[in-house]
């Protein structure tokens, strides 16, 4: 790793055994590009005991912050931003439009910039009116002053790319190959019954549009479990609103999961519910897909950019219709699916990103 240039990596909570998207998509990519020396800020409170390890091209700088929603993110981007503009690395990658805000007195640096747009912000219900308005700021001046925006979402580059040529890229998120397991000693602690169960994972928040699966879960008869692994953001408001939903009493929380804990999970489910109202290029498709689970996602953007067949879409936000197409693939005798995920390697993704990273430096940008 001598002489290897230098990448701070800004927007993200950290990781390993940090839950998250962004999180998850930083663990998987940066590992597999040992060309380039990572300098990655973590929030000390989102940290786990699985956040240990050590990777021979990433180094961790850790700092304690807030939990304030709102707050604690913009606390650590301007923090991470200052000690860029003192210690100056050969380039700096931003996750999402927000920590991106701080773009500019970087780019007066000379240093080079790269955002990977995830998810449209603005539009998660747990924002106010102010904070959208100051996402939407957020998304114009990375779009300006960043050097390249890699978007995990066609559909959503599409936007942009006549206004600012030859700065988009579309990169998806990627997926491992996985290897099912026997095992089910976490299921049996959680009181979980092997392919009698609804999955979903991800963080409990109201974007995810969970509320509706609940009330799917309680109208259903064929529905006799929904498991929700995941941890609320910073209260759990939302989670005690799932609770109070569960009137049939079919819910299961884990909390968060990761390793050979969440491949239980995937191994034995009967199918993946995605109820989402607004996503980047949810990973848990992904996830879901390569364990080859029946699935039943929103009919949002972030779900096309899979090859998923018409019935497995309802629509986003209502009850009924998620029940409806659950109903209809657990009246069927499980069966696992094969899908096409080659478009989805992430040494191929990391290969691509490693590129965007070399014609910037080579460039002298």
């Amino acid at each position: 790793m001598d002489g290897a240039k230098t990448v701070a990596v800004l927007g993200t909570r950290g990781f390993p055994g940090v839950q998250g998207g962004v999180e998850s998509h930083c663990q998987h990519l940066y590992p597999l590009m040992t060309q380039y020396r990572f300098r990655v800020y973590r929030r000390k409170p989102f940290l786990t005991e699985h956040s240990t390890g050590a990777y021979d091209n990433i180094d961790f700088i850790d700092w304690r912050t807030t939990r304030i929603q709102g707050v604690e993110a913009a606390w650590h981007t301007l923090r991470a931003t200052l000690h860029c503009m003192i210690h100056r690395p050969d380039m700096v990658h931003v996750h999402n439009m927000g920590p991106a805000m701080l773009a500019l007195p970087l780019r007066t640096l000379g240093i080079p910039i790269v955002m990977t747009y995830h998810s449209v912000n603005y539009e998660h219900k747990k924002w106010g009116k102010l904070a959208r308005w100051l996402l939407r700021l957020s998304e114009r001046l990375s779009l300006r002053y960043c050097d390249r925006i890699i978007f995990v979402n066609r559909l959503r580059m599409s936007l942009f790319v006549d206004e600012f040529p030859g700065k988009c890229v579309y990169l998806p998120n990627g997926v491992d190959p996985v290897e099912p397991t026997t095992a089910t000693d976490y299921l049996d602690k959680h009181g979980i019954h092997p392919r009698h169960y609804v999955l979903a994972v991800g963080r409990i928040t109201p974007e995810k549009g969970l509320e509706h699966l609940v009330t799917a879960a309680t109208r259903s008869s064929r529905i006799e479990q929904v498991v929700i692994a995941g941890e609320c953001d910073n209260d759990d408001h939302y989670l005690q609103q799932l609770k109070a939903l569960d009137i049939k009493h079919k819910l299961v929380f884990t909390g968060y999961a990761s390793g050979d804990d969440l491949n239980q999970l995937y191994s034995h489910a009967r199918l993946l519910a995605l109820p989402s109202l607004s996503e980047g290029f949810p990973m848990v498709l992904l996830e879901a897909m390569a364990h080859r689970l029946p699935i039943v996602a929103s009919d949002i953007d972030a779900t096309r950019q899979v090859p998923l067949p018409d019935e497995c879409y309802c629509t986003p936000g209502d009850a009924h219709d998620l029940q409806r197409a659950i109903d209809r693939q657990l009246a069927c005798d499980f069966a696992p699916v094969e899908y096409d995920l080659t478009a989805f390697d992430w040494p191929t993704i990391a290969q691509r990103t490693q590129q965007v990273f070399d014609s910037l430096l080579s460039n002298g940008q």
